[in-house]
């Protein structure tokens, strides 16, 4: 991966802590995860493992702390959705509002784009006008609601799904290469 940003590197089982620490939060005390449970370092660590097999995992590094992440995954389980992926993005409230999220969007989208994969979609607990803002600002559009679709902090939320268009669909598709065979020719 060619990093355009000196921050900007793939994720390691050692960044589990740190993004631990930065997804809990949103867990515990905001609509924004439909996780109730915050998982332990020792899951994150094994979802960082699982998802370099295949997708990208990114994390964005400033003076030695972990600012934020973002990551892809499966978008459906049917082999026929396999050019598709779900991208979520998470920053440290300490680093918000300074490019950070949209320079990991970015990065990931140019990485899945290279992968073979045409769309990408996100999940956005309603209302959200940050994540909002952050996905449309990278090219992502507004594509549906699911109202009422998760009971979370005494009440019903909505999700709302954007779209971003990696690419033209190729006619006849090839599979879409995994993360972890990029750099092989």
């Amino acid at each position: 991966m060619a990093e355009p940003f000196p921050n900007l590197r793939v994720a390691e089982a050692r960044d589990a802590p740190a993004i631990q620490a930065i997804y809990a939060p949103y867990v515990r005390d905001t609509p924004i995860s439909f996780e109730t449970e915050v998982p332990g370092v020792g899951e994150i660590r094994r979802r960082i493992a699982a998802t370099l097999a295949t997708f990208p995992w990114l994390v964005w590094e400033e003076g030695g702390r972990v600012a934020g992440y973002a990551y892809a995954s499966r978008h459906r389980e049917r082999l026929a959705y396999q050019w598709s992926v779900d991208v979520s993005a998470y920053v440290h409230p300490d680093f918000q509002r300074r490019g950070i999220g949209g320079a990991l969007y970015r990065e990931l989208l140019a990485i899945v784009r290279r992968q073979g994969f045409v769309n990408a979609y996100a999940g956005i607990a309603l209302p959200n006008e940050a994540s909002v803002a952050l996905h449309e600002s990278v090219g992502f559009v507004p594509l549906c609601v699911y109202r009422n679709v998760g009971f979370k902090l005494g009440r019903w939320r909505d999700v709302g799904w954007w779209h971003c268009a990696l690419g033209e669909p190729p006619a006849e598709p090839a599979s879409p290469r995994a993360f972890a065979d990029l750099a092989r020719p």
